[in-house]
């Protein structure tokens, strides 16, 4: 299995990338290229997320994606000039979707897929999962469920006005703030876990030692304020927490 796994990623690495686009997504290339650098994983395809117009021209869900237009796709948030646009040209059913990242890497063995997973739980990645294949392929997919689907036409005929497509921009680009955020947690936490045993207890130790730090700190300002002020401890602790500045 160890020399299957080293021929599987070779494979897979030096195929022609046949998506639309050709190149991995800017927002997550980081994360690929670490972990195709890894020993233990390798990517097999990957989308950062993205707003997209579909016009479905077919009734017929069997052939659906070989009968799509693409109106409009971006991997950053939108602007409503470029939906209305691609609305213009729709002469079929166009459908405003928002999908969120989603990554699928093979991994060398079944704990390597379990620190995934735990990585991509962790990140707000809440649907991902791992399968296990006959030939002992271990995938995991790092997917969430934060999606969209609107349909806006039908048969080349808007269905809605505009002033609800400027709400569903809102609500697009907030998802794909939304979905950057989870992909720095996953890029953040994907590096910790990869970190040598002993890296990762140093990281800890000097983690725990900010957090003495901070409430050594905390805890001394609260008794400076209690005796410049004549403050009971639990009205001091609202006002820190408020944010107020009791030194004025």
């Amino acid at each position: 299995m160890e020399n299957a796994f080293i021929q599987w990623k070779k494979q897979c690495l030096n195929k022609i990338d046949l998506s639309k686009k050709g190149t991995v997504d800017e927002h997550i290339s980081h994360i690929v290229s670490v972990l195709n650098n890894s020993d233990n994983y390798f990517t097999t395809s990957s989308c950062s997320g993205r707003i997209i117009l579909i016009d479905n021209v077919s009734d017929s869900p069997v052939v659906q994606k070989r009968n799509c237009s693409w109106l409009f796709v971006t991997h950053n948030k939108c602007q409503i000039r470029d939906l209305v646009s691609g609305l213009e040209n729709s002469s079929g059913d166009a459908v405003l979707k928002f999908e969120p990242f989603l990554l699928h890497v093979q991994c060398r063995h079944l704990e390597d897929g379990q620190l995934l997973h735990s990585v991509a739980i962790n990140s707000g990645f809440r649907n991902s999962g791992y399968t296990v294949g006959k030939k002992g392929k271990i995938i995991m997919a790092v997917r969430s469920t934060h999606c969209l689907e609107v349909p806006l036409s039908h048969q080349g005929q808007a269905l809605v006005k505009e002033d609800y497509i400027h709400f569903l921009v809102e609500v697009a680009n907030q998802k794909m703030e939304e979905n950057l955020k989870r992909i720095a947690r996953f890029y953040e936490c994907l590096q910790v876990a990869l970190l040598p045993a002993e890296s990762q207890s140093q990281r800890k130790l000097e983690t725990d030692v900010k957090s003495v730090y901070k409430r050594r700190r905390r805890r001394g300002q609260i008794a400076a304020c209690q005796e410049s002020r004549d403050i009971g401890p639990m009205e001091l602790e609202d006002c820190l927490d408020c944010g107020l500045d009791l030194f004025t």
